[in-house]
């Protein structure tokens, strides 16, 4: 009987959150380990249809890195970074479309299924979703000190988001799950990092949270404790100092973008925790990083 009575008292204390975010949107960007072992897979896919049936509309945003440098090696093709990004030629962008587009997408729209949702698979180039413009990144000469650009191939940024095809969605009941290509003026297709087009479909639809799957326990002070919450203001003082660093800075920035385009809040999780999604949505301490205005 005391079991029972925990479980009620777990639905009790969900009840306020649901009855605030019924109706409202979440943009989920899933990646890491969360879109790689099987039990966090079928976890994340339960979170979802959850969600999805207590009023609460997702748009899913993946990632799929590990899967594209692994297909290509497969295909004898070593994958090339800089700065963190890969740099992706013809041959690349097309490995990426058929893995992200093809491979990743369909077997997260299928798991979502397999769990009674109604998933539908897009990449950012359906019905014009994603417009994008070729990245340009720069980087100081050793030798000289002046800033010389780096060609990273067709590797965009977003430019402008059309969102009416998710509205249709939306309202026909089903949960589109978006891989992150984009299409530029002249028709060439993008690869764009996963973070930052969840962040700008967010702002497109005001969506209520932007929550972002990674494979950290969220952003973390100097000493290793979880920062619970982080107010916008705060963030410029722990990029000086180096608390924010390395792959959180992508993270946090899209967060930044995010809030700054009328996103109430962002969050970032730890996608290695079963069911991160409620926990860090309908518990009041949550389970990773909150970031406010």
């Amino acid at each position: 009987m005391k079991k029972i009575v925990e479980k009620a008292s777990i639905l009790i204390e969900a009840l306020p959150y649901i009855r605030k975010f019924y109706g409202k949107t979440f943009v989920i960007k899933y990646g890491g380990a969360a879109q790689v072992k099987p039990e966090l897979k079928d976890a994340f896919a339960q979170d979802i249809v959850l969600l999805k049936y207590i009023g609460i509309n997702t748009v899913i945003v993946h990632g799929g890195g590990p899967r594209i440098s692994d297909t290509m090696k497969q295909m004898g093709k070593e994958p090339k970074f800089i700065e963190g990004q890969r740099v992706t030629d013809q041959e690349t962008v097309d490995i990426v479309e058929m893995v992200l587009g093809g491979l990743v997408n369909k077997e997260i729209v299928s798991l979502i299924n397999n769990h009674g949702g109604r998933a539908v698979g897009l990449s950012g180039k359906d019905g014009g979703l994603v417009k994008a413009k070729k990245k340009i990144i720069k980087k100081q000469s050793p030798e000289t000190g002046v800033d010389e650009i780096i060609d990273l191939g067709l590797v965009g940024e977003v430019e402008t988001i059309d969102s009416s095809i998710l509205t249709t969605l939306d309202l026909s009941g089903f949960i589109p799950v978006i891989a992150p290509v984009g299409v530029s003026k002249d028709g060439n297709t993008l690869n764009i990092n996963a973070d930052f087009v969840a962040s700008a479909i967010a702002s497109a639809l005001s969506a209520e949270k932007l929550v972002l799957i990674t494979d950290v326990e969220g952003v973390t002070d100097k000493k290793g404790k979880l920062i619970s919450t982080l107010k916008k203001s705060r963030i410029s003082a722990l990029k000086k100092n180096k608390t924010i660093s390395g792959g959180m800075l992508p993270k946090v920035d899209s967060c930044i973008k995010a809030l700054q385009g009328g996103v109430k809040k962002a969050h970032i999780v730890d996608g290695r925790v079963q069911h991160c999604l409620l926990l860090e949505i309908f518990t009041e301490s949550g389970i990773g990083t909150e970031i406010l205005k």
